[in-house]
């Protein structure tokens, strides 16, 4: 009898580990802490600082946060969708907490859309700016292009002496 629970214990996490590691669960799991992480930084900055820029070249807090969540809307509505996506202006809030309702938002969206996809379409293939690129590359783009401006955000808080959250990677 022993035997048999252990086997069915193997059986059982040998299941529930393929299923963690497919690209798309990892993804789906990473791009959830990524959400929690970015609004969390977002959440600390002061509102008076929404409209901070270090240079005047750079975008300003608010900007960043609204060229994220307009980057997240174009990749996953245009290479998970059948529909057609119309990149526009988008507006800037006024408040801090518009700025990240849309930002949670755009996240809450983006996961739908790629909950949806199935694994088998990740290998497909779509025309890119940058040449033919795999929908999984689309996918490591979305989170990197997040991970890029968080970066930058992060410094916006260490220059306005605002402690950034604690990293979550996973």
């Amino acid at each position: 009898m022993k035997k048999i629970v252990l086997y069915f214990i193997l059986i059982l996490s040998t299941i529930t580990y393929a299923q963690q590691t497919t690209p798309k669960k990892a993804w789906l799991e990473k791009w959830e802490n990524s959400k929690n992480y970015l609004v969390g930084i977002a959440e600390a900055m002061p509102e008076d600082y929404f409209d901070f820029k270090p240079t005047e070249r750079q975008m300003t807090f608010k900007e960043q946060l609204i060229h994220i969540k307009g980057n997240m809307d174009w990749l996953s509505n245009t290479y998970f969708t059948e529909v057609a996506y119309k990149r526009g202006e988008t507006e800037i809030p006024s408040s801090k907490a518009e700025t990240i309702a849309l930002l949670s938002e755009a996240f809450d969206n983006a996961l739908k859309i790629i909950e949806k996809a199935p694994e088998a379409s990740l290998a497909n293939t779509v025309n890119f700016f940058a040449g033919q690129k795999s929908k999984l590359q689309i996918l490591t783009l979305l989170q990197d292009h997040v991970t890029h401006h968080r970066g930058q955000l992060i410094v916006y808080l260490n220059l306005k002496n605002v402690e950034p959250p604690k990293y979550s990677g996973w």
